[in-house]
């Protein structure tokens, strides 16, 4: 009876484990999503044009054209993005919403000044009439002092 009570409490656990992350289902949206979500780290406007962005520092931007201001008025500009291929975790729910983390090599200037990071993005999309937006992002450096990104994956 122990045997057999152990066995169905390990089946529980691991199937409510794997449940919490299905990274399987809607495989073609998968595949849209990612092919967007590389096609935006090569600078495309993946948000078309309406969500929200959480900064660095907490701000919140309601819109691109908000977004955009607040990177002129911190004298910040993006020079590159490089996703860590592997990095990426999308989750596709009813084939119509996404939520997408990954980890990316930035690059950027700040006040005249090239800064590089680490950042983990957690952006969530939605498909209406056929095409994925993002509606919403935010990114936080990474401190690999203590949290190693190749031991994370």
């Amino acid at each position: 009876m122990k045997h057999l009570s152990l066995f169905f409490f390990l089946a529980f656990m691991a199937a409510s484990g794997s449940a919490q992350i299905d990274t399987t289902s809607y495989p073609d949206q998968r595949r849209e999503i990612l092919a967007l979500l590389h096609k935006g780290a090569e600078g495309g406007d993946k948000s078309c044009g309406d969500f929200i962005a959480v900064g660095p520092k907490g701000d919140i931007s309601f819109s691109r054209k908000e977004w955009i201001e607040v990177q002129k008025k911190l004298k910040l500009v993006f020079k590159s993005m490089r996703i860590i291929p592997g990095s990426e975790v999308v989750r596709v729910y009813d084939g119509t919403s996404a939520v997408v983390n990954f980890v990316a090599d930035v690059s950027l200037v700040v006040d005249g000044k090239d800064v590089a990071l680490k950042v983990r993005r957690l952006e969530v999309y939605h498909k209406s009439g056929g095409v994925w937006c993002m509606v919403a992002g935010q990114g936080t450096e990474v401190d690999e002092g203590l949290f190693p990104v190749r031991n994370n994956m």
